[in-house]
């Protein structure tokens, strides 16, 4: 609060609701207190930010099932993300699908699959707590960046062959491999998530999606589109390579047209050859691709293995590749989950003028000798004060008798070496006492 005075007093323009609120922000998004995304969904009114044992801090994305969030472990202190099932989505089919997709993904333990931490229900929230990748997906890395030179793509790829590697093993498809499931970190790895939609290959009998076609149009390999009963590892193979295509062309095999239009080209037809896209393309790294897509999949590459060990000669270090920093869209931000979808606020702390009460008195019980410390130790700087002290100086020179002998004795001080000075103080000492 003495900084929030503080900074009112030195605002150039008049200081309104909306200034001292906007000041207020700033200065406890600086402190650390609250996060950007926290403050935007204060400003209108939600307050709730908890799922069970997790604090909500940031907003991730929207997924499949419903939104995705960063959150903090109370006690633990981790990142972790929060997939959430909104109450408004929630019928036995969706729940149903939830908790396959997080009873599926808690079997896998990989490091280039996005592992499952834990699971939940906060009033009629349902919610999927999993290991928190930094960075973007491939979808959005290369929406911002464009295509990735043949080296990364492969290194890319490689990691996520990895991954499904290890699912297929499981006994599990993933079935909609694409660059938005594949999340890249700046540091280069790369790790597969949204394994949900994966299902036990020899046996569908649990699987309500059984005979359906599950996936994502510009990823569907062939077979998913004409025998869904009949999808194998090498469904995810055929989704892998259009997903590397559209790594190294920043353009989907089939782009254009509708679902429909789309499921069509890819029984029927071939993409155009990368080097329309990308010059310094190999063909020996083009082949790879189109061994990859092939639409008979008894001529495919078999294995996930397969796949990593073709890419592994091409691959290099990846950890160059900068990621972008993603402006924000015109769109807000979702609020947290909530059970009260107006603000998310106890009914009893709401005032009859709408203003949200709190009985945490702590700030007004600290004395003035710890708000001086807490102003020192978040680094106000001297220029500020030096600003401040400027527009009290008015107020100052009524209450503080300006000294003659004080201002020059400043002066020297300021002026003269502290050696100079401790010995100029030392002689006028002893010159007083003899």
């Amino acid at each position: 609060m003495r900084l929030l005075r503080f900074r009112c007093a030195t605002e150039p323009q008049p200081v309104s609701i909306e200034v001292e609120d906007r000041l207020l922000r700033t200065l406890l998004i600086e402190q650390g207190a609250l996060t950007d995304y926290q403050a935007e969904q204060l400003s209108i009114g939600q307050t709730k930010f908890t799922l069970g044992p997790y604090v909500i801090t940031e907003f991730i994305a929207q997924g499949g099932m419903g939104h995705v969030f960063k959150a903090i472990h109370k006690v633990m202190g981790r990142e972790v993300a929060v997939k959430t099932l909104p109450a408004g989505r929630l019928t036995p089919a969706t729940l149903d699908g939830f908790t396959r997709e997080i009873r599926l993904q808690a079997k896998l333990d990989c490091s280039y699959l996005v592992r499952a931490y834990d699971a939940g229900k906060d009033g009629t929230v349902h919610y999927l707590v999993t290991e928190y990748v930094p960075g973007m997906d491939l979808r959005r890395l290369i929406k911002a960046k464009g295509p990735l030179p043949q080296e990364q793509a492969a290194s890319i790829i490689m990691q996520a062959a990895f991954g499904l590697e290890y699912a297929h093993k499981q006994g599990m498809v993933h079935r909609d491999v694409k660059p938005g499931n594949i999340l890249v970190t700046p540091d280069g790895m790369a790790k597969v998530s949204d394994v949900g939609l994966a299902a036990f290959a020899a046996n569908l009998v649990d699987d309500p999606r059984a005979g359906k076609i599950v996936g994502t149009a510009d990823y569907l390999s062939p077979e998913q589109i004409r025998t869904p009963l009949a999808v194998g590892t090498v469904s995810d193979i055929y989704s892998l390579g259009c997903t590397l295509y559209y790594t190294v062309c920043g353009k989907v095999p089939f782009p254009g047209g509708d679902t429909a239009h789309k499921i069509r080209r890819h029984l029927e037809e071939t993409p155009f050859h990368p080097r329309r896209f990308v010059d310094d393309i190999s063909e020996e790294f083009v082949d790879i691709i189109a061994e990859m897509m092939d639409k008979d999949p008894n001529k495919r590459i078999q294995t996930c293995a397969e796949v990593a060990a073709r890419l592994e000669p091409w691959a290099s270090d990846s950890s160059q590749i900068t990621q972008p920093r993603m402006s924000r869209g015109p769109w807000s931000s979702p609020p947290p989950p909530s059970l009260d979808s107006e603000t998310g606020a106890n009914p009893e702390d709401i005032g009859p003028d709408g203003s949200i009460h709190s009985n945490d008195s702590s700030l007004a019980q600290r004395n003035s000798i710890e708000n001086q410390l807490f102003l020192e130790s978040r680094g106000q700087t001297a220029n500020e004060l030096d600003t401040f002290m400027g527009s009290q100086s008015t107020e100052l020179k009524t209450k503080i008798p300006v000294n003659k002998s004080m201002v020059i004795g400043l002066t020297v001080a300021i002026l003269l070496p502290p050696a100079l000075l401790v010995g100029a103080i030392i002689g006028y000492l002893i010159g007083l006492k003899y």
